[in-house]
């Protein structure tokens, strides 16, 4: 039986003390971060800075040489392996969208449903009502209803993310972790993702890293400020921006 976290604290992911390094150079050093239930939390900093290491070890691609991380108060996630952590309810979303582009965008949320990331399950998989009821609501969260039929692969960038978001969906995560959701999109694609992501709290915890200053004002609740694998300052978007430590050590390359 898989457990579920506990989260009367109010707290779904805690990290704290986090090291990790790579042929002696520190890409976490001592990093500790706490992310509330149903919170959308952004994280930015320079390149380098550890914010892909951090998702890393938080999905157990990564084991850290020390400190501890932990889903809600009780599930050690540094216990668990990737597909593990994966059934927890972590579910992780890279910058490069991955679909199946040879079927239709219905198609690939009903694979989704079902479990499935082989293609041969699309002759295996039998539709059911509830699987069917259920891809008509990521359809319409994703904005995607009008191109349920059409094939992935012809989907535009913005389209093909927003149908990698919802089939993420499907699997009911309580935790989402979102790298650069708005990198070579449109301005209308980037609004209509913001608007997305915002409608996904309270009932899903994200965390959202993203270079583009404009897209975090539009969303974030609190943002954290990585630098040199540790946190530089964490607050508002209007504290960070007026920071002169962030000012110094990254909102000068953005």
């Amino acid at each position: 039986m898989i457990p579920s976290p506990d989260t009367r604290h109010g707290v779904i992911l805690y990290a704290e003390s986090v090291d990790v390094s790579f042929s002696g150079f520190k890409a976490l050093d001592g990093l500790t971060l706490t992310v509330d239930e149903g919170e959308l939390r952004c994280i930015i900093g320079p390149n380098g800075a550890g914010k892909s290491t951090f998702l890393d070890v938080v999905t157990g691609k990564t084991r850290p040489q020390a400190g501890s991380v932990f889903l809600g108060g009780n599930i050690n996630l540094l216990d668990e392996n990737e597909a593990s952590i994966a059934n927890l309810g972590i579910g992780r979303k890279f910058q490069r969208p991955t679909v199946f582009s040879d079927q239709s965008v219905l198609g690939n949320l009903l694979l989704a449903l079902a479990g499935h990331r082989s293609p041969w399950s699309a002759f295996r998989y039998k539709t059911t009502t509830e699987s069917q009821r259920k891809a008509e609501e990521l359809l319409e969260t994703a904005v995607l209803t009008e191109q349920r039929n059409t094939l992935a692969g012809r989907l535009a960038h913005g389209q093909k993310q927003w149908l990698e978001l919802a089939m993420l969906l499907a699997q009911d995560p309580l935790l989402l972790l979102i790298d650069e959701p708005v990198a070579g999109m449109s301005d209308e694609e980037i609004e209509k993702t913001a608007a997305l992501l915002q409608s996904l709290t309270p009932e899903h915890s994200l965390v959202v890293i993203e270079h583009d200053m404009e897209f975090v004002r539009s969303i974030a609740q609190r943002v954290t400020v990585l630098h040199e694998g540790s946190v530089l300052m964490e607050g508002s978007i209007e504290a960070v921006q007026s920071d002169r430590r962030v000012q110094e050590v990254y909102l000068g390359e953005c």
